[in-house]
C-alpha cells in the first residue's frame, strides 16, 4: 500500500489515497506500460485518480452518477 497524492484538475483540491500499488508498478506505468497492466489490482476509479487526479466524486460532478441514468 502506498499513499498517492494528486491535485484535481476540476476542484484544485489535493487528495491523498492509500492504494494497493507498488513503486515498481508506478514506474512501469510512467515508463509507458498501460495502467491496467501496470496496476492490475486498482479499480478503474483508482487508476483514473493516479493518471489524472480526478476522483470518483469529480466524475460524478461533471457527468452525473450511474444512478442518474434511471
Amino acid at each position: 500500500m502506498r499513499t498517492v497524492q494528486r491535485r484535481s484538475p476540476l476542484t484544485g483540491v489535493l487528495t491523498a489515497l492509500e492504494l494497493d500499488v507498488t513503486v515498481e508498478e508506478l514506474v512501469a506505468w510512467r515508463g509507458g506500460e498501460l495502467a491496467q497492466n501496470a496496476m492490475p489490482r486498482l479499480t478503474v476509479d483508482e487508476r483514473e485518480f493516479v493518471m489524472t487526479g480526478y476522483t470518483k466524486e469529480d466524475w460524478e460532478a461533471m457527468y452525473g452518477s450511474d444512478d442518474d441514468a434511471d
